[in-house]
Parts: structure tokens; C-alpha cells; sequence
């Protein structure tokens, strides 16, 4: 059996900053709708108005069907590689299709339709204030955790649906970015270490995994032209220093 390893992922863009907090949003969301404790179900809500405020940005639909869109001439150029199987080739154009056609054909931003429930709104407006959702302050959503756990799930999966085309498109373009770095073992000499980056090729995401075992934590810097990583290890007081031990770790580089 392998061992356990910390995956740390650092992008190089703002664009890839919102991606990885979508991801990171969507997949928490997933967690908790299938739960049928209230509690659980008072933070899948509070994390569906998390993703409604990071999907706010008005050109976060334009840029996920640009690289959709990218991905699938790509993909495309591949066609009549004899090393490569059409069958697979097709399955992955018809999902980049798939996401750019139910992407596209969504009005507004994402959880645009949430905003016009006005129970939900109430809830939303009410969250982000410490102890804001008393049964005081909110005595119809205090009602609605007593429903029976189905019910909720039920509407939480229908409020949660309307991000899909959303979310299957983060999805799909995130596993094909990772899916394009190889890994490499690297060693970081008294806890630095640093990589010059190729000219000419553009990177989007870097991707470090470190045993637990050695309790290191890397701090990661980059640009197009460089690649820095710190190791740090925490102090009695909690505080964070500079290792001075040589570690091992993997990198990966995705364009």
C-alpha cells in the first residue's frame, strides 16, 4: 500500500485561483448535501453562497468557455495520430462539447436563478453575521431544519443543481490540466529549492505532494520564469521557520 502523501497546488494565474476555490467550493458541497444532519445542512448552505460569491465575477463564463473551447481544438489537432485512440479522443470532445453547449445556454452568471428566491436570499443575507441564523433572526429556516432530512436534501440538491453546467465544466478543464504534468522526484537542499522554468511554454499549475512524515510544509512561490519552494516546519510557539534538513518531494508542472 502506497503511503499517504500532502498534495499541495499552487496556480499561476488569477483565473486558476478562482477555478481551484470553485473546485474546492463544489466538491465541500458534495460532501455535505448527502448528510442528513441539520448542521451538516446549514453549511452546504452557507457553502452554496460561497460558490454564488466567487462565481460572481463577470467574466468567469466568458473564460471557462474560452478554455473549453481550447481544450477542444487541442484535442482536435490530435486527430490521425495513430498512438492515440479515436474511441478515447471522442469521448473526451463530446464532454468538452457537452460542458460549452450547457455552459453557454445558461442566462447570467452562476446561481443566477438562486437570486430570486427570496428565502434563500434571507438565509444568504443573514449567514456571514456571527450567530446570524438564531431562530430569532430566522424562525422560517429554524422550520425548514426540522424537516425531514430528505426534504432538505431534496432542496438542496434542486438549488444545487443550477450550478451544474458550472460545476462539470471547473470539473473537466481542472482533470485535464493535471492530467497534462508529469511528475518528477526532486530534493530540496537545507529546505530550498529552485527550478528555472523552459522559455516559450506557459505554465498554469503546479502540483507538489510531500510524505506527512517528515511534518515540512512547503511555501511555494512562481512565475513563467521560476519556481521557488521554502520548507518550513512549525515551533513549539507554532510559529513557522525554515527548515535547514534536506527533504525529497514530487513536482509536477501543468500547462
Amino acid at each position: 500500500m502506497m503511503r499517504a502523501v500532502i498534495l499541495y497546488e499552487y496556480p499561476f494565474n488569477e483565473r486558476l485561483r478562482t477555478y481551484l476555490r470553485l473546485e474546492h467550493l463544489l466538491r465541500r458541497l458534495g460532501e455535505l448535501v448527502p448528510r442528513s444532519h441539520p448542521l451538516d445542512h446549514h453549511y452546504a448552505l452557507a457553502t452554496l453562497f460561497e460558490v454564488m460569491d466567487v462565481a460572481a465575477r463577470a467574466d468567469l463564463k466568458s473564460d471557462l468557455l474560452k478554455d473549453l473551447e481550447k481544450q477542444k481544438s487541442l484535442f482536435d489537432g490530435y486527430r490521425g495520430n495513430p498512438s492515440i485512440s479515436e474511441k478515447a479522443l471522442n469521448v473526451v470532445v463530446d464532454k468538452l462539447n457537452e460542458c460549452f453547449a450547457m455552459l453557454n445556454a445558461q442566462n447570467g452568471k452562476a446561481g443566477q436563478a438562486l437570486l430570486e428566491n427570496d428565502w434563500l436570499m434571507s438565509v444568504r443575507s443573514r449567514v456571514a453575521i456571527p450567530g446570524g441564523t438564531c431562530s430569532f433572526d430566522l424562525p422560517a429556516y429554524h422550520a425548514w431544519q426540522y424537516l425531514p432530512p430528505e426534504q432538505r436534501q431534496h432542496d438542496l440538491q434542486t438549488w444545487a443543481a443550477t450550478l451544474a453546467p458550472l460545476a462539470e465544466s471547473v470539473y473537466l478543464l481542472m482533470r485535464l490540466l493535471r492530467d497534462s504534468g508529469t511528475a518528477q522526484k526532486v530534493a530540496a537542499e537545507r529546505g530550498q529549492f529552485q527550478q528555472n522554468l523552459p522559455a516559450g511554454r506557459t505554465f498554469q499549475l503546479l502540483r507538489l505532494r510531500i510524505d506527512p512524515a517528515l511534518q515540512l510544509i512547503p511555501e511555494i512561490s512562481a512565475n513563467r520564469l521560476l519556481v521557488s519552494v521554502r520548507l518550513l516546519q512549525a515551533e513549539a510557539s507554532g510559529k513557522l521557520a525554515q527548515s535547514t534538513r534536506d527533504a525529497a518531494f514530487e513536482l509536477t508542472l501543468c500547462a
